[in-house]
């Protein structure tokens, strides 16, 4: 009669045996969930950290970076990329096609794909200001060499552009102002050697336009040697106190005689300011724009140097003639080097058309700025900012 207890005990054992590992493996088994959904979590926001990093790795490149797939569809464009063609809009998803209306970058995309990579392709672009661009694209493969998608990587060559054009404008410049005054030279001399020197005043004069045109020759060689140092800061700067009326009336004294033959007045109306500046060098900025107001300003009228004190440690000075004035498409112009408004006029005077170059790179090594203003018919006067002397060193220098 034990037997009914004893099966009903062994059932509940086993019962209890199999709610006990029951609870168990649900613990275990929610665990194991809660593992893997951390895991997950974890896995997931590794990815979200490393294409973030991939995106800023990206954003922080110099160089337009430009990802397609297969199909050719941008799968990533970079911030420089963005910034090269002024776009703003979301780009994931579009062709090249839709997004910069360029063929030759379609078509460079298609070589791309044909040939496997490109390098050193041009790429003009004249919607921006005729921006070129140095483009290299490869094509990406998996391990099964199956094109993955073409990547393509842009280098901006606008600035060496402008520097190439730049380089080869200056030398034909050169080229034209050392051709004029050395054909006048060699016809003259090769004419006195042919006889004509036999003959006082014909030789006299031959002589006298030898003479001019070789003493232009000089003074352009000055100006390039000198715009030369500057442009490579060859030149250094020597700051002082500088009194500007002083340094005004000194040209004046050296320009009086050129002044006199055209009847014009000389006006210092510049107040007791004390420039923080190079006297040579000021010197040399005032004497070309106060000659400069000389030779182009009206006959028997004036030329007026004055200035004022400006907020934040500054000077303004300004030079003002009343000629004909410059046309305002000149104004921005005017201190190019070998830029001329009146070329014909210019060259009579004996310029080199390098003086308003030399001033606005003496000024901007000073940390100022040159401009000009103008209207036809009521001359042109021209504007330069230099740093004051400090409150304190000014007080010091008046007090001697």
């Amino acid at each position: 009669m034990l037997w009914p207890p004893l099966t009903i005990l062994a059932i509940a054992a086993a019962v209890g045996i199999f709610i006990f590992w029951r609870k168990k493996f649900t613990r275990l088994e929610r665990k194991m969930q809660v593992e893997m959904e951390d895991f997950q979590r974890h896995q997931q926001q590794t990815t979200i950290d490393a294409k973030a990093q991939q995106q800023v790795l990206f954003n922080s490149m110099l160089e337009g970076l430009l990802l397609l797939d297969r199909s050719r569809r941008i799968y990533l464009a970079n911030r420089a990329f963005k910034n090269l063609f002024g776009v703003k809009t979301e780009l994931r998803g579009k062709t090249v096609m839709e997004v910069l209306r360029l063929h030759e970058l379609a078509e460079l995309v298609e070589r791309a794909e044909t040939e496997n990579q490109v390098f050193d392709y041009e790429l003009k672009v004249p919607e921006l200001n005729e921006r070129w661009l140095q483009v290299n694209a490869a094509v990406i493969s998996n391990s099964a060499g199956e094109r993955e998608g073409t990547i393509l990587v842009f280098h901006d060559l606008t600035r060496l552009k402008q520097l190439e054009r730049t380089r080869e404008e200056f030398v034909a410049n050169v080229s034209h102002e050392l051709r004029t005054p050395l054909s006048l030279i060699k016809g003259y001399v090769e004419t006195l050697l042919d006889g004509a020197r036999n003959n006082p005043e014909v030789s006299e004069h031959f002589l006298h336009i030898i003479a001019r045109n070789a003493e232009r020759l000089d003074l352009l060689i000055q100006d390039l040697l000198t715009i030369s140092a500057l442009e490579s800061g060859r030149v250094q700067i020597q700051l002082q106190p500088v009194s500007l009326r002083a340094i005004a009336e000194k040209v004046f004294a050296d320009l009086k005689s050129r002044a006199g033959t055209r009847s014009i007045t000389l006006k210092n109306e510049l107040p007791d300011l004390i420039a923080n500046a190079d006297e040579g060098r000021l010197e040399q900025v005032l004497a070309n724009l106060v000659d400069n107001a000389i030779k182009y300003g009206r006959p028997q009228g004036s030329v007026i140097v004055g200035g004022k004190s400006l907020d934040g440690g500054k000077i303004e000075v300004f030079i003002q003639d009343d000629g004909p004035g410059i046309p305002a498409e000149s104004l921005d112009r005017v201190f190019e080097r070998f830029y001329r408004v009146d070329k014909a006029r210019s060259r009579e005077q004996g310029g080199t058309g390098l003086g308003l170059s030399i001033v606005k790179h003496i000024i901007q090594n000073h940390g100022g700025e040159v401009w000009a203003k103008s209207e036809a018919g009521k001359g042109a006067t021209f504007f330069f900012t230099l740093p004051a002397l400090p409150v304190k060193a000014a007080e010091v220098v008046e007090a001697a």
